[in-house]
């Protein structure tokens, strides 16, 4: 039987408005929020900003857990947002998922979901976790 001691949850959308507040740094602070919820511990965070000079306008946003991470990319002109959550071990990342996904559609009502799918991580054949070799 295989187990996973890990789950990772990726989403994306179109129709993410950019109007100077919906930028990466208000996605950082969601995310970062999200991990509260969870009761999941970030160990570092960081967004990066593109001004459209040398890549696309938009961002990258990353939340390092001490169960791996969550990560957001956007592209303003484009409408498109993508953002994954993946946990391993006790973490679920379907309560952070779920908590970005409420944040956003308050403030961005037109944001459509074109995909939110789960896929079972880490796994393995044993009951209790240890490697077998």
């Amino acid at each position: 039987m295989v187990n996973a001691h890990g789950k990772h949850v990726y989403v994306d959308y179109i129709g993410y408005q950019y109007d100077g507040s919906n930028d990466g740094k208000e996605m950082l602070e969601i995310m970062i929020q999200s991990t509260e919820l969870a009761n999941i511990r970030p160990v570092f965070s960081h967004v990066e900003e593109f001004d459209g000079h040398k890549s696309p306008p938009g961002f990258a946003a990353v939340v390092l857990l001490d169960e791996s991470h969550i990560t957001a990319h956007c592209y303003y002109n484009q409408g498109w947002l993508a953002f994954d959550a993946f946990t391993c071990g006790v973490g679920n990342p379907d309560i952070i998922a779920d908590y970005i996904v409420e944040n956003l559609r308050t403030k961005m009502p037109g944001l459509q979901q074109m995909r939110r799918d789960t896929v079972p991580r880490f796994l393995h054949n044993d009951i209790d976790g240890a490697v077998i070799t």
